[in-house]
């Protein structure tokens, strides 16, 4: 799907920009893959990295905001298909400057979902949080209002041909600015701050989140929610896995957290269809209905909610050190 095609990447350098792009050119043919981004710092040290790669003469960077319509207008001129990653994701950050998360989060996607359309891209794939559902912190909020604006975006298409899905996973192992580099820097002190010993969390490697996305990009039909089946595992065990010996230290929750990450409410047990290692979350819409007969989904029970605490498949510390590994 993704030969001879222009696909663009918004907020690409960073830690999924980065290495989904690095999969399209390995793995297809593209006619372009194009970097949107804020840093032009963080453009030069990934035009380095690729610069010795045999594809890179098919990567384009484009110095830009997604709160910048004009400029998103003139990124998106035939582009084929928008990845949609650009987000501030930093939830205290987030906590402390509001209307900066707002201003990307929201009015940067409702920007993203209005040139598309202009645009006439094809499909525009936009990626969200476990913290969407059933938000505690303002991040969170930004992301779900972000997940209902890019559903409700195939309502606004008209007779264009645009469609708009949404991916939500967990976190993402090794990140940047995630819990296993931040413990790998601790580990030198001796001490692992953890907030709290019955804390989970789901996981996912930054490969299984690329390829769990461009999978979702090939086989939407648009307005719905991608959801993939990965395992959980305690913060504690984290701790433990990365420095077995390093003393564990309490700290408490901090403003914004869970205890427990929520992927599906059990509110929306009535529009959710399982398959074997994903589930989909259909619009609320029923004009949309018609897009999901067939597909070959089992509706999920109406009590179901798939949360990090009540999740059959679970990370061990051994597995999770073969992974760091």
């Amino acid at each position: 799907m993704l030969n001879d095609k222009v696909i663009l990447i918004t907020g690409g350098t960073g830690s999924f920009g980065k290495k989904c792009a690095e999969v399209i050119l390995e793995r297809y043919r593209p006619k372009k893959v194009i970097i949107f981004s804020r840093d032009e710092m963080k453009q030069y040290e990934m035009a380095q990295e690729f610069s010795s790669k045999k594809f890179s003469e098919n990567l384009r960077f484009f110095i830009g905001d997604i709160r910048d319509k004009e400029r998103l207008d003139r990124a998106f001129h035939n582009v084929d298909y928008v990845i949609h990653a650009a987000a501030l994701k930093h939830v205290p950050a987030a906590e402390y400057n509001p209307f900066e998360a707002i201003q990307t989060n929201v009015i940067g996607s409702q920007n993203v979902i209005n040139v598309a359309i202009d645009q006439k891209v094809k499909k525009v794939i936009a990626l969200s949080t476990d913290k969407a559902a059933n938000p505690v912190n303002l991040y969170g909020a930004t992301k779900l209002c972000a997940d209902k604006l890019f559903v409700s975006g195939n309502s606004y298409v008209g007779e264009d041909h645009t469609i708009f899905s949404v991916v939500r996973y967990g976190n993402v192992l090794g990140s940047r600015g995630s819990v296993i580099p931040f413990f790998q820097q601790r580990k030198k002190t001796g001490v692992l701050p953890v907030t709290d010993p019955r804390m989970t969390r789901f996981w996912i490697t930054l490969e299984q989140g690329v390829d769990f996305v461009l999978h979702s990009l090939e086989r939407m039909v648009g307005g719905e929610i991608f959801v993939p089946k990965i395992p959980s595992m305690r913060i504690i065990d984290l701790a433990r896995a990365i420095c077995p010996e390093c003393e564990i230290e309490i700290v408490g929750i901090r403003a914004g957290e869970k205890l427990h990450e929520v992927m599906i409410p059990g509110d929306c047990a009535r529009d959710t269809i399982e398959f074997d290692d994903y589930y989909i979350i259909k619009p609320a819409f029923k004009f949309f209905q018609r897009r999901f007969t067939n597909n070959g989904g089992q509706p999920v029970k109406e009590d179901f909610e798939y949360n990090s605490l009540n999740n059959l498949k679970w990370l061990t510390v051994e597995e999770l050190q073969d992974i760091i590994r």
